[in-house]
């Protein structure tokens, strides 16, 4: 594979990294909203979501996203109401604040990646973007380096999000104050996220 393409492969996957999203409002949400571990296992767990979704871009699978309308949207739905009920359920919660000197309750770390993984595993577009991103890149006769390209992709994120979480955890102090307002506007962009997805065609 030639440096130039592993360059333009590496420009293309940071940019879709850093480029605001879904998986940012939620690791964002948490490091502001609960705090650093916890934002830091939504980190792992969307990184492993992506990693189910690359590994079945390169054996295949997922042309059957491409191939089948129905899946497809079997897919998005599921992933559009997963999204609606983490908002909703957000939004409930906020109906009974806790008081802003009291730190906010700390979802095990196992709940956290559970959601960075559902999240991904249910939103059909890492696995349309791994099959027909990767194919660009990858040199011909040579499949192994589709692995190289989805470990650069997945590391950037790996580096980028806890540089993001960082940032978030020192404005903590002030946002935390807003605790009530930013949970409901960040539950109610989830809403949105999902609602987009369900009416989003390919």
């Amino acid at each position: 594979m030639s440096t130039a393409a592993l360059l333009s492969f590496t420009l293309v996957a940071l940019l879709t990294v850093i480029t605001p999203g879904l998986e940012t409002l939620l690791v964002l949400r948490t490091a502001v909203l609960v705090g650093r571990r916890a934002a830091m296992a939504v980190v792992v767990g969307s990184t492993l979501g992506c990693l189910v979704w690359a590994t079945a871009g390169l054996v295949g699978l997922t042309a059957l996203l491409q191939a089948s309308e129905l899946a497809y949207n079997i897919v998005r739905w599921l992933g559009a109401a997963y999204l609606i009920y983490l908002g909703a359920k957000a939004l409930w919660t906020s109906r009974h604040p806790a008081p802003v000197d009291e730190p906010a309750p700390v979802p095990s770390a196992r709940a956290a990646i559970r959601v960075g993984l559902f999240t991904n595993l249910l939103n059909p577009k890492p696995g349309i973007f791994y099959i027909s991103l990767l194919p660009q890149f990858l040199p011909v006769g040579q499949p192994a380096w589709g692995a190289v390209l989805v470990a650069i992709h997945l590391g950037i994120g790996l580096l980028w999000f806890p540089i993001l979480i960082t940032a978030a955890g020192r404005a903590r102090a002030f946002l935390v104050r807003q605790r009530t307002l930013l949970d409901r506007l960040s539950a109610s962009t989830l809403i949105a996220f999902g609602l987009k997805t369900a009416v989003d065609a390919r």
